[in-house]
């Protein structure tokens, strides 16, 4: 997968269509990924231990990855990934659009 943990992404399709959000957790097998504020759902806890309270709290739900595209930090627009070889012969991601490395 291009998009890895960390990444600011910015939902493409769907009810949160444009919104940005960090990257929290990738799930590869299935291709998808959990990003911060965006596919939030409710749900219904109940207390486990004795003095815990239960109740129904929000939980952001995964979205598939073919929804959402990266942020680039410098050009500060959604764009593709592209993979380079750097000066240390390493694959790095790159920016479509302006070219940069992202980290």
């Amino acid at each position: 997968m291009r998009i890895k943990k960390g990444d600011t992404v910015k939902v493409l399709s769907g009810n949160d269509k444009g919104k940005t959000g960090e990257v929290l957790e990738v799930i590869p097998k299935t291709e998808k990924i959990i990003v911060k504020g965006v596919n939030i759902r409710k749900k219904h806890v109940k207390p486990r231990k004795q003095g815990e309270e239960g109740g129904i709290i929000s939980v952001e739900v995964a979205i598939h990855s073919s929804k959402v595209n990266v942020v680039c930090p410098k050009c500060n627009k959604a764009t593709r990934i592209g993979f380079k070889e750097n000066k240390d012969n390493k694959k790095v991601r790159v920016c479509k659009k302006c070219n940069t490395e992202l980290k």
